[in-house]
């Protein structure tokens, strides 16, 4: 027993005061609303975003300096949609978007009379988020962060009842006994004995539509009450101005509340009085009951009985108030998910139905009951498949109601790999070459974009220039915008032309595309079927080993992978994986470079055979044309022919003499070094010496076999020289791409077997 008694109490301990409180008095409900107006008057849409906003964490912005930004933010959702979840979703950057705008446009107030339906193809995962997004709003909405307050009612026996208080428990036994007679259901019940034995000094009722207690104030008097209530406050202005709050002016409470409210007010004589007997208490959601959220299958058969009442209460109202005409306790199934949630998983079958049965209600915001009519002001999602359409096309007024947003396939290469590492373990990187995996994600990708972008080809004029590192169609460019990245292989004509509007039309192409292609259940049973064929401790999956599968006679994917996909990857990983090696073997003299460049900058101002002594080295320079153009061979390669490099000696003389020396040196006083002309022109250099860094290596057989023998006893063997320089080289592929050991030599044969500086270098 002291066990038992111990794990109880430490179950007790663990809950929330939230989950414990008892319901507060109006007074007591006012100094809440004071101190946290932002929380209490929150209707479901605010709540909504309040969740989504604090689940999902904004990353920083890729290009934060960038006056052509659109704001296309990297957002991690996985504590919304995967954590504590037993089947996780996985949200891609543009569909993560798509949803905090959306929640962002119903935190401003933009939510009212629209069903907000996710529209995506069969295996896109509509059912999964759906789930675990309801999973977690009834989860917040059940702490004191996502809380909000219902109305209860506590009509004073004293004042109002006619059943003395000593006869209570004799009225209450007789009371059970015939529930029992009729056999009333268990938790009905417990559930009205519960509201009986609240008190004896009052009976409770409870708002079945969830009214915000601040809705018992006149709607007339509203305003003049929040700006006595807020005097001196530094909310108030917020409160009475701000469009978010609008709802707390415009609504009116349920026909239950209007009606006690009047009812009390005529007995009472004095509102106070009737304020007294107004309670707030936390508004509990519950799935399972339908409380504050309700979710319905195609399946799911309609009831027959749609209206609620209780007669026991009922008949204790009557009682208490002496008039059985002046409050009816009825209300319809639609009043338990009123400031919540009502959500259809696809729209056919019974769905359909409700959906056509809902235009009344999200036109107008209320359900006739009977002869009364009743609020409702709830939040209505949809999943739909896009053949699904159809059912609905006959009512256009009520398509004007709708605001469809896309769940398609996943389009971001990153998410496809996580959605891999989650289903078959993170282990599963360990058995690929870097960047392999994701070229697999990127062919699963390709089946789900469209061959043709309009937007794509209006900002690529010419694809052709990039042949070599991208597809002809720019699908793999259009992969990498859509992931947030902009390849640094584009030209700088290009980088500028990408401005925000042509960003955005970009962008705007996903809305279009991932209805199609390897589904997310397709590309899972494919992955299983390639890592099971070909993962091997003893050599690691590379690009070869995936065009293979990807084009072999026994699978119908070579059918369904755009044209020419695989060859443009294989090109544009060669060329990655190229600068990768040219950027760990390259060492150079950054003391020497800068002197350089320093010297150019000012010798460009002579004419020559000038003499001059250049006032940023100190050294003497002889300017002549050998001089001018051996630095210049290595700012725009060797192959620069003679009108090329004196237009470009020109240039660099007009813009440090416009520009570095009048306004960045002499105005700003920065140093020559500081100028955008001195990086453009260091960054120029460098990059020409390491295109030819591997140069006098590829000539060099013992280079290879160096390179195989990395780590084992003949490695010694070698000249110091070419130890260095494998050593060198193996160690940076390690350390600035994360490279494995083994993972490096595999990369670095694989560079030097296929000639791939030459096919490159010939370009």
């Amino acid at each position: 027993m002291d066990n038992i008694e111990k794990a109880l109490y430490q179950v007790a301990g663990l809950m929330s005061e939230w989950e414990q409180r008892a319901p507060i008095p109006f007074e007591e409900f006012l100094k809440v609303l004071v101190a946290q107006p932002d929380r209490v008057l929150r209707n479901a849409f605010q709540v909504f975003h309040d969740l989504v906003k604090s689940h999902v964490f904004e990353g920083p912005d890729d290009n934060p300096n960038d006056p052509e930004s659109i704001h296309y933010m990297h957002y991690d959702c996985s504590k919304l949609f995967v954590q504590g979840t037993d089947n996780p979703f996985f949200a891609d950057r543009l569909f993560a978007n798509r949803l905090v705008n959306l929640v962002e446009s119903l935190k401003r107030g933009a939510q009212q009379n629209k069903i907000y339906i996710f529209e995506g193809p069969p295996g896109s995962g509509k059912s999964t988020f759906l789930n675990n997004l309801l999973m977690k709003f009834e989860q917040y909405a059940n702490t004191e962060a996502g809380s909000r307050f219902e109305v209860v009612w506590r009509l004073n026996r004293k004042n109002l009842g006619k059943i003395p208080a000593r006869n209570a428990d004799r009225f209450l036994d007789k009371l059970s006994n015939l529930l029992d007679e009729y056999e009333f259901g268990q938790s009905e019940l417990i559930e009205t004995k519960e509201l009986m034995y609240s008190s004896e000094d009052y009976v409770e009722v409870p708002c079945p539509s969830h009214d915000n207690p601040i809705l018992m104030i006149p709607k007339s008097l509203r305003r003049n009450f929040f700006e006595s209530l807020f005097k001196n406050n530094e909310h108030g202005e917020r409160l009475l101005t701000e469009k978010e709050f609008d709802w707390v002016f415009r609504s009116t409470p349920c026909t239950i509340c209007s009606s006690l409210y009047q009812a009390l007010l005529s007995n009472l004589k004095n509102p106070l009085d009737v304020y007294h007997m107004i309670y707030a208490r936390p508004y509990q959601f519950n799935r399972s009951l339908g409380e504050g959220i309700s979710v319905f299958t195609p399946g799911d058969k309609p009831v027959k009985q749609n209206i609620l009442t209780n007669d026991i209460l009922q008949n204790r109202i009557n009682t208490l108030l002496r008039d059985s005409n002046k409050v009816k306790y009825i209300f319809s199934r639609y009043a338990k998910t009123n400031n919540g949630i009502y959500a259809l998983m696809d729209i056919k079958s019974h769905n359909t139905e409700r959906l056509i049965e809902l235009h009344n209600i999200i036109s107008e915001g209320l359900h006739k009951v009977e002869d009364t009519e009743e609020n409702v002001n709830s939040l209505f999602l949809a999943l739909m498949n896009p053949e699904d359409k159809q059912n609905i096309q006959g009512y256009q007024s009520f398509l004007d109601r709708i605001e469809y947003i896309k769940v398609p396939y996943v389009l971001d290469l990153n998410t496809e790999v996580e959605i891999y590492r989650n289903i078959f373990g993170t282990h599963i990187d360990s058995s690929f070459l870097p960047r392999v995996l994701h070229n697999f994600a990127r062919v699963i990708i390709s089946t789900r974009m469209k061959s043709h972008s309009t937007a794509m080809t209006e900002w690529i004029q010419q694809p052709y220039k990039y042949r070599l590192y991208c597809d002809d169609n720019l699908l793999l460019l259009k992969m990498e915008i859509y992931t947030g990245n902009i390849p640094k292989w584009l030209d700088e004509e290009d980088r500028k032309r990408l401005n925000a509007k042509r960003r955005r039309r970009i962008i705007s192409e996903s809305e279009t595309e991932g209805d199609k292609g390897l589904s997310g259940r397709d590309s899972l049973k494919i992955f299983n079927d390639f890592f099971s064929t070909y993962a091997r401790k003893d050599k690691l999956i590379d690009m070869s080993v995936l065009v293979k599968y990807f084009t072999k006679s026994t699978n119908e994917l070579g059918s369904i992978v755009p044209d020419s996909i695989l060859d443009s990857l294989t090109r544009m990983y060669n060329y990655t994986v190229l600068q990768e090696v040219k950027e760990s073997l390259y060492y150079y003299n950054e003391d020497q470079i800068s002197k350089d460049v320093q010297n150019y900058l000012f010798a460009v101002n002579f004419k020559l055979g000038s003499v001059e002594t250049c006032k940023f080295t100190g050294e003497k320079l002889e300017i002549t044309e050998e001089f001018l153009s051996g630095i210049e061979n290595r700012l725009l390669g060797p192959k620069a022919e003679d009108g090329s490099r004196q237009t470009f000696r020109r240039e660099v003389q007009k813009e440090y003499t416009v520009k570095a020396l009048t306004q960045e040196i002499m105005f700003e006083g920065r140093k020559v070094t500081e100028t955008s002309l001195y990086k453009s022109l260091r960054e120029r250099y460098i990059h020409n010496l390491k295109e030819r860094v591997l140069e006098p290596f590829l000539e060099n057989e013992n280079f290879r076999t160096a390179i195989k023998d990395y780590g084992r006893e003949d490695f010694k063997t070698y000249d110091k020289r070419i130890r260095d320089d494998v050593t060198f080289l193996i160690t940076n592929l390690c350390k600035k791409y994360q490279y494995t050991k083994n993972g490096a030599k595999e990369v670095c044969i694989y560079v030097i077997d296929n000639d791939i500086a030459r096919q490159f270098a010939s370009s």
